[in-house]
């Protein structure tokens, strides 16, 4: 009876040593969301912090629009091979569906599911700004 602690104490720590830690992005989307509610300047400005360092040459002007992501949480995972313009980030590369509600001018203008590439380097978050087509 006595052995059963010791058993799954080490089947817990088996388990949790082979299973990546998960970062926690809450805070990426919160001030994410909070740019978008204070207006486009803020949203790019929050945009040009956190574009990926790999590809700081690939952001664009928003003008009127900003964009809030609403994560679906169960559905983050590590996506170690996800390209960028047939390039590897540098870091530790997750992927999330996201709800996406963009708003042009004070309108909502679009709304849609899709999926949000979050990037840990060097202990920060980092993304890919969204170029609008």
């Amino acid at each position: 009876m006595r052995a059963w602690p010791l058993l799954l104490a080490a089947l817990c720590l088996t388990g949790c040593a082979s299973t990546p830690q998960q970062p926690d992005f809450r805070g990426y989307f919160a001030d994410n969301n909070a740019a978008a509610a204070a207006g486009p300047a803020a949203q790019q400005e929050f945009f040009n912090r956190t574009q990926h360092p790999d590809f700081t040459a690939n952001t664009c002007e928003l003008g009127d629009l900003t964009v809030r992501l609403d994560p679906a949480w169960s559905t983050l995972r590590p996506d170690p091979g996800f390209t960028a313009d047939g390039v590897v980030p540098h870091g530790q590369i997750w992927v999330i569906g996201v709800e996406v509600t963009t708003r042009t001018g004070g309108s909502t203008t679009g709304h849609q599911i899709g999926s949000q590439h979050l990037v840990v380097l060097d202990g920060r978050t980092f993304g890919f700004a969204p170029c609008p087509q």
